[in-house]
């Protein structure tokens, strides 16, 4: 597979396993993407990527314990690419070991199930598009063979809390979300594919752990590379390996009815009604409205508007009778953001 003029993304890039990949596509030819929270290290991969004479780099600093920031990197992302071949979802925290407490992300939600997977979820959401257009491009989500049925009645594990388990349970929401990514698109145009790239790499993540090392970093990157680029695997999707090999995840991940509630639970955790979904909506608004002139939020109006029931061309006020000419989802979500006390009205923002 030839990375001449391809697009690569690699989550968790500027240490570890994740570095590595980087710099290695960047060595066949291809823009990389780096992503971490350290802008110093980041600047440093990229330096390195740029004196080698091939490819390219550039850095994109978030934090994955914020669904904000997650955002803010898709979208800066989609103002810089035109396409994206290739998405590595690497990044990601380890156990602790027996060190390992329970924390929350800034979104409130269990700290390991926020960074190892509902980050990758979101954005990987969230440039879907930029991937189709890369056709044939490649989805890597990096999991681990340590995996823990998800309680789907204490996902954010409030009781009885274990760093490995939380660790383990992120890892097989991963693989789920892969299979049903595999399931959801054409393998012509994108293949989704996890794995589990070597046993205790010798990485900061693994060291934290108090575990010693055991495997290469080298040995993980050429796994991933393995389903990054790999003309022997063009078109297969689905699967999950341990290392270069297909192998079998944790029977849930193969349980239909527990991915669909993941998927559900996913798609509620990441679609919160806050701000920036208020925004949206706002400019959703305005810009139905645009052709019907302009427009203005007025709730008086709008009240007696709804009360009366009145034609629009009866209503003197020229704001209330282009909003009701509005199609009904637009009206609903006008009355929603001006209702008083709505936790989504304009003065929230």
């Amino acid at each position: 597979m030839s990375l001449e003029s391809k697009t690569a993304l690699i989550t968790g890039s500027t240490d570890g396993v994740g570095r590595l990949v980087a710099r290695r596509l960047a060595e066949q030819g291809a823009r990389v993407l780096i992503h971490g929270r350290d802008r110093a290290r980041g600047e440093q991969v990229v330096d390195a990527i740029e004196a080698g004479g091939r490819g390219s780099a550039a850095f994109l600093p978030a934090d994955f314990s914020s669904l904000a920031e997650v955002r803010r990197l898709a979208s800066l992302v989609r103002e810089r690419c035109d396409r994206l071949d290739i998405l590595v979802n690497n990044a990601g925290i380890g156990s602790a070991g027996s060190a390992g407490k329970r924390q929350i992300s800034q979104d409130s939600h269990e700290l390991r199930f926020a960074v190892n997977y509902l980050a990758g979820f979101l954005l990987t959401r969230m440039l879907l598009p930029l991937v189709m257009l890369g056709q044939p491009a490649r989805i890597v989500n990096v999991s681990s063979l340590g995996q823990h049925p998800i309680d789907f009645d204490d996902v954010m594990l409030t009781r009885g809390y274990s760093g490995s388990r939380a660790y383990a349970q992120s890892k097989l929401a991963q693989i789920m979300f892969t299979f049903d990514l595999a399931r959801e698109l054409d393998p012509a145009i994108v293949t989704a594919n996890c794995l589990h790239p070597a046993t205790y790499m010798d990485t900061t993540m693994v060291r934290q752990s108090g575990v010693e090392p055991i495997s290469t970093v080298e040995e993980g990157a050429q796994a991933i590379l393995n389903l990054a680029v790999s003309e022997e695997l063009s078109g297969r999707s689905g699967q999950f390996y341990n290392g270069r090999q297909p192998s079998r995840a944790n029977p849930q991940a193969y349980d239909e009815s527990a991915r669909e509630r993941l998927r559900l639970l996913s798609l509620r955790l990441t679609a919160r009604s806050d701000a920036y979904r208020t925004k949206r909506r706002l400019a959703w608004i305005a810009g139905a409205a645009q052709w019907r002139g302009r427009f203005q939020l007025r709730r008086q109006p709008l009240q007696a508007a709804a009360s009366s029931r009145v034609r629009p061309s009866t209503i003197g006020s020229p704001a209330v009778s282009r909003t009701t000419c509005l199609p009904r989802s637009a009206r609903s979500i006008v009355k929603a953001l001006t209702s008083p006390g709505s936790p989504e009205a304009p003065n929230a923002l």
